[in-house]
């Protein structure tokens, strides 16, 4: 049977590929929008049996036979996308259609949602109340969940949801400005010596805006442990359960590099005294738009029996900027 990854040269999509290789599954049916042809690289280095176009696939479903499970990470994850018609119809239109095919067939269905569906709030819990979006983004994402809550009672097959918190690894590089702070910060360092973070808002310090930073790594296996757990279905959160603030990603950053020179690892306030950490005016398009504090609350992910543990920042960026210089 075949394995279907949307999204599949996309940032995560192109890890879960990689993930199922690396478990000896290479029937993959590949599907992406190769608009930005760049992303291509993220495949050169995994084994698919087919690859189709978004804009076909809906239609040659049919015609694909019994299909092992649908791994649906494609989407606009662009937070600043302006047009709500194209957002909705992307995020929210496409994937309603893919889940009740996959219903019609009693396929599992594991699908990317979002942290972002918890918007300004501080509670991180799987559950309607706390769940308030800031922009169309985090919406198409809301109100697919809603669907897919209506639908668990009377599910055929597996509907596992994963709302992702701020993840970083490689195979993001095509993602431009909206790439991992870990991405942006290793490449600010490489070109000029100097990272750079935003400065304070809504009551946090420079630089200690606090997210959930969780490798692509720790993504990969939680993705596939659903996969091997087809009795599991629900809505979980997915990041590490601990909040570190942006001057942390920038202290692991620079030290990794430093490491890759040969030098010592700093302190964040040696780094700031010489130069190597600066800080710059809050952008005002960010402003009401932007969560300054996120920490995933995953007991509902632990109470499924996913009991491995995940990489902290000072671990995970470290291993990303190993790759990094790597790869040149």
């Amino acid at each position: 049977m075949v394995y279907i990854v949307t999204g599949a040269a996309g940032f995560i999509g192109s890890n879960i590929v990689k993930g199922l290789n690396e478990r000896g599954i290479s029937d993959i049916i590949a599907v992406d929008n190769l608009k930005s042809a760049a992303k291509f690289k993220n495949l050169t280095d995994c084994e698919i049996s087919d690859y189709f176009d978004k804009s076909e696939f809906l239609e040659r479903l049919p015609s694909l036979g019994k299909i092992a499970a649908v791994l649906h990470q494609g989407a606009c994850s662009d937070t600043m996308e302006s047009d709500g018609r194209y957002m909705m119809e992307n995020n929210y239109r496409y994937s309603l259609a893919l889940l009740e095919y996959c219903q019609s067939r009693a396929t599992p269905f594991i699908y990317a949602s979002s942290a972002s569906v918890y918007g300004a709030g501080s509670v991180f819990r799987e559950s309607r109340e706390h769940e308030a979006p800031l922009n169309v983004y985090g919406y198409s994402k809301f109100l697919f969940d809603q669907v897919v809550r209506r639908r668990l009672p009377k599910k055929t097959a597996q509907i596992a949801g994963f709302r992702y918190f701020n993840v970083y690894g490689q195979r993001e590089t095509h993602k431009g400005r909206m790439a991992s702070v870990a991405f942006h910060f290793y490449n600010q360092f490489r070109a000029s010596g100097c990272v750079k973070l935003f400065e304070g808002s809504a009551g946090y310090g420079n630089g200690e805006q606090r997210r959930d930073f969780v490798s692509v790594e720790d993504v990969v296996k939680v993705n596939l442990h659903f996969l091997g757990h087809p009795e599991t279905s629900g809505i979980y959160n997915v990041g590490t359960g601990a909040s570190e603030p942006f001057n942390a990603v920038a202290v692991a950053t620079v030290n990794a590099c430093l490491a890759h020179e040969g030098k010592s690892a700093l302190s964040l306030n040696e780094m700031k005294a010489r130069g190597m950490i600066q800080y710059i005016p809050f952008p005002e398009g960010l402003k009401g738009q932007y969560q300054s504090y996120t920490e995933a609350n995953i007991d509902a992910l632990r109470g499924t029996g996913y009991d491995q543990p995940f990489l902290t920042v000072e671990q995970g960026v470290s291993r990303y900027i190993d790759h990094l210089v790597r790869a040149g």
